[in-house]
Formats: structure tokens, sequence, C-alpha cells
């Protein structure tokens, strides 16, 4: 036993061929270990522009849709706005009712008419040019149901 304490144990393996601390390598040290390939980071950044381009574009389509629907209320509004104005400039033979439906028609001479008589209840062709079905709202404000304009 003296003399297996005098032998020191000499590693067969080549000491320039081992790691320290193994676990700290930025690769595999064992042919088991996992694999770790180098990041293209051109790749990664393409990806990552390509879905940013994407996704800019899928919100600007969003705010494109609600410019749209913005202009298509703020040209109902401006049409409501005129057609009232007519309104209020024809000639009434009677006071609109809050509720009721009415028919705005514009005269060969260029004023316009108030009516309750429809554009299909004349019998053959309305004397005068049809412009706008309408409803008087409680707000004394007209709802324009059918227009010509």
């Amino acid at each position: 036993m003296a003399k297996e304490k005098d032998e020191q144990f000499v590693n067969p393996i080549d000491p320039d061929k081992i790691a320290e601390n193994p676990h700290l390598l930025p690769y595999a040290h064992t042919v088991g270990g996992a694999v770790i390939k180098p990041i293209d980071k051109g790749r990664v950044k393409g990806r990552a522009v390509s879905a940013m381009y994407e996704q800019t574009d899928m919100q600007l389509e969003q705010i494109k849709k609600q410019i749209e629907l913005l202009a298509e209320q703020a040209k109902a509004i401006h049409d409501r706005v005129h057609i009232s104005e007519s309104i209020y400039q024809a000639e009434m033979s009677f006071e609109p009712l809050i509720g009721f439906i009415y028919h705005l028609y514009k005269r060969s001479s260029g004023a316009f008419v108030l009516s309750l008589v429809g554009p299909n209840e004349w019998g053959t062709e309305p004397p005068f040019k049809f412009e706008a079905t309408v409803k008087m709202l409680a707000d004394h404000t007209w709802d324009i149901l059918e227009s010509d304009v």
C-alpha cells in the first residue's frame, strides 16, 4: 500500500485538450452535448423588420378605414345641413310634426316645396323634381331617409 501512495495518478488525456470549467464554454464540450449554432443576425433582423412592416401596414389600414368612415359621416352631416336648409326655405302649407315623414321637391323655378305626398303617390309623374324623403326628429333636425341629391 505504501507503493500506491507513492505513485501519483497520471491522467492520460493531454492537458491542453481539457477545460478547467467546461460549463463556461460557449460551445458543447462533449459528443452528447447540445448543438449550439451561431445566430445569423442578418436573418433575425430581416424577419423582425418584415414583421414590423406587416404590423404597421395593418395599423395604417385600420386608420385608413377610420378616416373613410369619418369622411362618410362628415358628408352625411353636410348633406343633412344642406337638405335642412332647403326644407326651412321651402314652401309649406302645414306645420311639420315630430316623427312624421315628409318629401322635399324642387320646382322648375328653383323654389323648394315640402309635401306629405311621396314621389310614388302622385299617380303619374310628380310635378316637381324629387329631392329627398325626410323625417323630423325631436330636436327639429331632419333625418334623411332617401335622397336624390
